[in-house]
């Protein structure tokens, strides 16, 4: 019968933990940032954007440049859009990064859609996730705004 307390069966299970971690932990912390994977390839379509939180819970998405209101999520609405902003907010906080720099919601000549955020170096490839969840960031390229 096999037990944790045997330290002979024990030693070659915690040195296999080890090890995986260990290779983890080196591969992980070496993995190449997204956004530098483009090159010098510059996007078709491109619009620097903000995201605030409204007083109401609601999620407010502007236009950079001119601060102009593209768009508007109801607390119950939107969890892509939350999803994805919580991801890259959560790493701005760990880098200690503050919320001043916009982020770049581009459309490249293959088609792919990506949320860029410069002051991390991430990227989420909006695509992947499917037309549907891609299609309400698209929108936001071509949006009008209010003010």
């Amino acid at each position: 019968m096999f037990t944790l307390t045997d330290r002979g069966n024990f030693l070659p299970l915690a040195t296999m933990l080890g090890v995986i971690c260990a290779v983890l932990f080196l591969v992980g912390g070496r993995q190449p940032r997204s956004v530098e994977v483009r090159g010098l390839e510059q996007p078709a379509a491109e619009r620097l954007v903000r995201f605030e939180d409204g007083a109401d819970g609601s999620i407010v998405i502007r236009d950079a440049q001119n601060s102009a209101v593209l768009a508007r999520f109801p607390v119950a609405e939107g969890g892509f859009v939350r999803g994805s902003i919580r991801a890259l907010a959560r790493e701005r906080r760990q880098e200690g990064q503050g919320r001043e720099a916009p982020f770049r919601l581009a459309r490249w000549a293959d088609g792919q859609l990506t949320l860029d955020d410069a002051a991390t170096g991430r990227r989420i490839d909006l695509t992947a996730f499917g037309a549907t969840n891609a299609g309400v960031f698209s929108r936001l390229l071509t949006a009008q705004g209010e003010d």
